[in-house]
């Protein structure tokens, strides 16, 4: 991953929380150009720039979006349904929540893939489909902006109090497993 001067630098597999919340910004700054592109096109013939930002947010959605939700519902969520800690305890319909956003999201993924899709194809959209692919990507930014902040200010800080070193090793190895990284330090 490049660095930007001024820009925190990523996390590692070793600091599986703060790669989580790396990812986080990753989702923000592709729905960001998703907004960008289809208020500036509205369906219309697209720039190779405003392709390219397509092109690169569809495949981060499809690609690396997916692994982030594995990476909670099935390594972070379920280590955290096992403590006993009474905040854990607490959070656990919270917890319950995201999952089902995570059901919510991906259902807009698809029907916003398969808009793209037909406008990258075709060239250009109908004006009803270019509507609703703006409706599509502010209702997946309306849910994503209240599941992140949930996820970044209670859900992570809460799992770093509660889980042991082990467990977060355990978390960092399996998150960089599912991207095809043998070592827990290597970059997303």
């Amino acid at each position: 991953m490049p660095i930007t001067i001024g820009q925190k630098p990523e996390s590692s597999f070793t600091d599986p929380l703060g790669l989580l919340s790396d990812c986080h910004r990753r989702i923000e700054r592709f729905l960001g150009l998703l907004i960008t592109v289809t208020t500036d096109a509205r369906g219309g013939a697209l720039s190779d720039e405003q392709r390219e930002a397509l092109v690169a947010a569809g495949r981060y959605f499809r690609e690396a979006a997916p692994k982030h939700i594995e990476d909670e519902e099935r390594s972070l969520f379920p280590r955290m349904r096992e403590s006993r800690d009474p905040q854990v305890r607490a959070a656990m319909a919270t917890i319950k929540e995201l999952e089902e956003d995570h059901v919510v999201l991906d259902r807009g993924h698809v029907e916003m893939d398969a808009l793209v899709a037909r406008w990258r194809d075709d060239g250009s959209l109908p004006a009803t489909d270019a509507q609703r692919l703006v409706t599509v990507i502010e209702e997946l930014r309306m849910i994503y902006e209240l599941h992140i902040a949930i996820e970044d200010h209670d859900v992570f800080p809460l799992a770093g109090q509660v889980l042991n070193q082990a467990a977060i090793a355990t978390l960092g190895r399996e998150m960089a497993a599912r991207r095809g990284h043998r070592s827990a330090d290597a970059w997303d």
